[in-house]
């Protein structure tokens, strides 16, 4: 599943007066993969005081299904009304039949079921019989199980060993508008309401459209029917078997039955009824490909994008995996109401919208890249996670990961000029460090006995799952090679097609092609190497010392004084491939094994020379150097940058930040190390500085160092403007590379941060020119978040009006998702307040956006107490309302209490953990844990550094 994308705007403000968001936002907000890059999987709220009392010894109290009886097969025919019952409730009917075989006498047949009315023909829930002359017992009893969520049958004698028996029910659900299991979609088609039926069955929810043995290792055949509306259109994994025929008994009604599906899992199941229409065409491996959406979007052509880019995708990993896709049909989908940012279900893959469709009238650069990246994310799903996939949820991080780290390799194919690659340190490996650096992390892989009910699934869908396990993946790669890697990828995706495993079997079909070739040697086997980075967490600082080529590591945390009380089996010692440039030349590989320190000749210099390691950031991990080489890196930096990589200018930046929070550097080395921008115009340095510096608008925008900071970026930023103000032709045109595009969006929105006059102006007019002809956009749609943010910031009530109006007529998401992060860049606090109130209300903001929405008004200074009083004084509506899953809790905690640096704030904090104890947190109860961990870092490190910081502004602003 993709990850959401995240309005956390990594911003340095946006103009003066609103010092919001800016437009590095841009970039996260839009790219950085689904409004709040948080879980994906609707999170469950979990039941907190079971454990203590019920009777464990009872199977059905236990959450893991027993191994007694085993899937093979299932029917399920299920027909959803779209339009409401006498009771003004959605419903849909099931009917289902499945297979299984008894691998061990029992008197119980336990299987999900949730929220499921059974109808009971014969007084039981369910019917009995046997297959191929075996005789069922008669039935007990049958019982619904609400907190494991079974349905439980009570037998009269055991099931035999080796028998296989077919089980009927026949059932009604609620048809709800909860992003989960079988549900409905509602969007408008001008003034029309339009209702569609479709599926989000992972993790846990496939059991909420018919009943099932519920778990990703319980791979059975599905044979799916769907009885629908004869004008709508059904799909699901596989293809119809034919026509739609009509229904007996009502010929309004259709129905299409689809081909027998591979053996696969329950979570990715899928089946949509719509009035959606598509765009197709055939891959050269003869697959079908086909893009569905709204008519209209369809009709406009939104659809093309994808369709061009998912066969080379397809063929990529075709290559890549070195195995055929898998089906004859790849559909995707794209969706108004979807909680995720897009799933990968078997051949017919879930999206957003704004994650499928692209519409080059008003969708951004960013719009495209993400589009071209989520499908590649999904796609490489199609086999690492469909074709093999992982045992149980612990491992996640598997499938996650993997698929996080190839979608940059699947999309980097797909647009080759883009240099899509570099950004994985970006996206993924630098935002990941910031939670991994904490003492609250966790490890990639928790022992399946932790991870049980559906709430700590819920909580394994996090960025450790995705972008660090992304992260050690391409480190992996990168000191096998690629080739080797790509090789023991290919081997286990044939020893395990169509079934299950757990990341050792990953290793040992990866060691077997390192023990096949000379070539490349590994200080330790693949397993030894890579369990000190998935069963420990964090990640180590590597420290060199080039007066005597001492090198050493240890456990990197960002507050020095936080105890780590997660033990470790490695002590916190990892096994790390360097990779180095002395001068600018490659040197070789060297391993540090394990041990805290050693010596190499490779890091000793003398004279002129500097040494850099992590050579583009292939390795997991930060370094540090002695004062003399950090002056020699800045020296080199200031006289010709480019002896030194893009990306590892940017380490120089990322990391020295990083080491000044954890107080291995002076906070002014790190700033020291940003005075090269003034000649810098690539995006990655650039992008490294913002986001680093986004925490000292953070610390301080509501303090007096914060003017001088903006007349240093006012500076320093102000060349780069200059630049692209050259480079465009006035702004009339975009630069050719993607990167440009994107520090483009990042000189504007600095620039008018910082107060640069001529970017204030520029943005309040192309905006007013806009209010004046509202049919004809004059905004290029790489430049509408941050002209928006800052027109609404130096306008008043008036702007905000038009932006709200355009938002309501907006027809594609892409627009409407710029318009609204905008609309919170206000600076009248009355406007603020009353769009909070908005996103209470699903008929102003879809109960997919109102995170995000609070998110971005908690962004702004001036919305952040709004916000945090908001959340305090409605945070049990908001839970109850929204515990189901569509609102990330865990990101809207983080967010608003990214200022928080008081004492006073965090009294607050803790005030608002202790009253809302009965309500419960669900999936924000770890991120609260780590604001509580964070407010008190962010107090100390204001008070140990605000004196040094306003003076280095002072100095470097002249």
């Amino acid at each position: 599943m993709a990850k959401p994308l995240v309005i956390l705007g990594v911003l340095l403000g946006v103009t003066a007066v609103s010092t919001i968001i800016a437009l590095s936002v841009l970039y996260s907000q839009e790219k950085n993969k689904n409004a709040e890059r948080s879980p994906d999987v609707a999170p469950t709220r979990p039941s907190t005081t079971v454990s203590t009392t019920l009777d464990h010894s009872k199977p059905w109290n236990r959450y893991r299904l027993p191994r007694t009886l085993v899937p093979e097969s299932y029917n399920v025919k299920l027909q959803p009304f779209l339009t409401p019952d006498d009771n003004g409730l959605y419903i849909f009917k099931g009917w289902s039949t499945v297979r299984f075989t008894c691998k061990e006498p029992t008197s119980l047949i336990i299987i999900h079921s949730k929220k499921l009315n059974y109808t009971t023909p014969n007084g039981h829930r369910v019917t009995l019989r046997g297959v191929g002359g075996s005789q069922p017992p008669t039935i007990d009893r049958t019982e619904l199980v609400e907190l494991t969520e079974y349905l439980v049958v009570h037998l009269n004698g055991e099931l035999q060993a080796g028998s296989v028996y077919e089980m009927d029910s026949e059932f009604v659900g609620e048809l709800a508008d909860d992003l989960a299991g079988f549900y409905r979609s509602e969007y408008m088609d001008g003034n029309v309401k339009k209702v569609l039926a479709t599926t989000q069955m992972q993790s846990a929810d496939a059991r909420k459209s018919f009943p099932c043995f519920d778990e990703p290792a319980m791979k059975a055949t599905f044979n799916i029917t769907l009885i629908h509306p004869r004008d709508l259109t059904a799909l699901s994994n596989m293809l119809p078997k034919g026509p739609s025929v009509p229904f007996p008994d009502d010929p309004t009604w259709s129905i299409t039955e689809f081909h027998t599906t591979p053996v696969m899992s329950t979570y990715l199941l899928a089946y949509i009824v719509s009035e959606f229409t598509h765009v197709e065409q055939k891959a050269p491996n003869d697959v079908l490909i086909r893009i569905w959406a709204r008519p209209s979007a369809t009709a406009a052509g939104h659809g093309m994008y994808a369709l061009n880019k998912t066969g080379p995708i397809l063929n990529f990993f075709a290559q890549h995996y070195n195995t055929t896709y898998p089906l004859e049909k790849s559909d995707q989908i794209g969706l108004p109401d979807f909680n995720a940012g897009a799933m990968e279900n078997w051949g017919l893959v879930t999206y957003r919208e704004n994650s499928l469709l692209f519409d080059p009238q008003s969708s951004s650069s960013s719009n495209q890249e993400r589009v071209v990246t989520v499908i590649a994310h999904e796609l490489a799903h199609q086999w690492f996670g469909n074709l093999v996939t992982v045992a149980w949820w612990n491992d996640l991080w598997l499938n996650e990961g993997f698929a996080t780290y190839v979608e940059y390799l699947g999309a980097d194919y797909a647009e080759p000029t883009w240099n899509l690659k570099d950004l994985i340190v970006q996206n993924e490996l630098y935002r990941v460090m910031a939670v991994d650096a904490l003492a609250s992390s966790h490890p990639l892989s928790a022992p399946a006995s932790e991870v049980n009910t559906p709430a700590q699934i819920s909580e394994m869908f996090d960025s450790i799952s995705y972008s660090k396990g992304g992260s050690v993946l391409r480190m992996l790669s990168d000191f096998l090679t690629e080739d080797l890697f790509k090789k023991g990828l290919s081997s286990y995706l044939h020893a395990f097609a169509y079934n299950s495993t757990t990341y050792l079997d990953l290793w040992q079909h990866l060691q077997k092609a390192v023990d096949s070739q000379e070539e490349i040697k590994l200080p330790s086997s693949v397993r030894d190497i890579m369990d000190r980075w998935i069963l420990q967490m964090g990640f180590p600082l590597i420290t060199v010392d080039t007066v005597t080529g001492n090198i050493s590591q240890q456990h990197f945390l960002l507050d020095p004084t936080s105890v780590v009380t997660r033990p470790s089996n490695f002590s916190y010692l990892w096994i790390v491939p360097i990779s180095s440039v002395r001068n600018g030349v490659q040197q070789n590989k060297y391993w540090l094994e394990g041990v805290q320190e050693n010596q190499s000749d490779l890091f000793k210099t003398t004279g002129n020379d500097w040494v850099l390691l992590n050579l583009n950031v292939t390795g997991y991990y930060q370094v540090n150097y002695d004062e003399g080489n950090w002056k020699k890196i800045q020296e080199q930096l200031n006289t010709d940058l480019l002896a030194i990589p893009v990306i590892n200018r940017a380490q120089v930046i990322h990391d020295a930040f990083d080491l000044a929070s954890a107080q291995k550097v002076p906070v002014t080395l790190a700033l020291d190390n940003t005075l090269f921008l003034i000649q810098e115009t690539e995006y990655m340095p650039w992008q490294a500085a913002l986001s680093s510096l986004s925490y000292f608008k953070l610390m301080f925008d509501r303090s007096e160092v914060y003017p001088h900071m903006q007349a240093y970026l006012k500076k320093q930023v102000t060349p780069l403007f200059i630049h692209f103000k050259t480079v465009t032709n006035e702004w009339k045109t975009r630069p050719e590379k993607l990167t440009d595009q994107y520090n483009e969006i990042n000189s504007i929105s600095t620039a008018c941060s910082s107060g640069v006059p001529e970017c204030k102006q520029l943005a309040t007019e192309l905006f007013s020119q806009w209010m004046a002809n509202p049919s004809n956009n004059p905004i290029h749609p790489n430049l509408r978040s941050t002209i928006y943010c800052n027109a609404i910031a130096q306008g008043g009530e008036r702007e905000w009006d038009f932006a709200w109006e355009q938002y309501q007529k907006a027809t594609v998401v892409n627009e409407a998702d710029k318009l609204r992060a905008a609309l919170a860049c206000t600076t009248h606090v009355w406007i603020l307040d009353r769009y909070l109130r908005y996103t209470l209300n699903p008929e102003l903001i879809r109960k997919q956006d109102a995170t995000s929405t609070i998110i971005s008004i908690s962004s702004n200074v001036v919305g952040q107490t709004l916000a945090w009083n908001f959340i305090q004084s409605n945070w049990k509506k908001l839970f109850e309302d929204y515990g189901g899953g569509s609102f990330s809790f865990s990101n809207l905690i983080q967010a608003v209490t990214r200022r928080f640096s008081t004492e006073y704030e965090l009294q607050e904090l803790e005030q608002f953990k202790n009253s809302n104890m009965d309500t419960g947190f669900g999936s924000a109860t770890r991120a609260l844990e780590q604001a509580l961990e964070k407010t008190k870092a962010n107090i100390k490190w204001v008070k140990e550094n605000k004196q040094k910081v306003l003076t280095w502004f002072t100095e470097n602003s002249q």
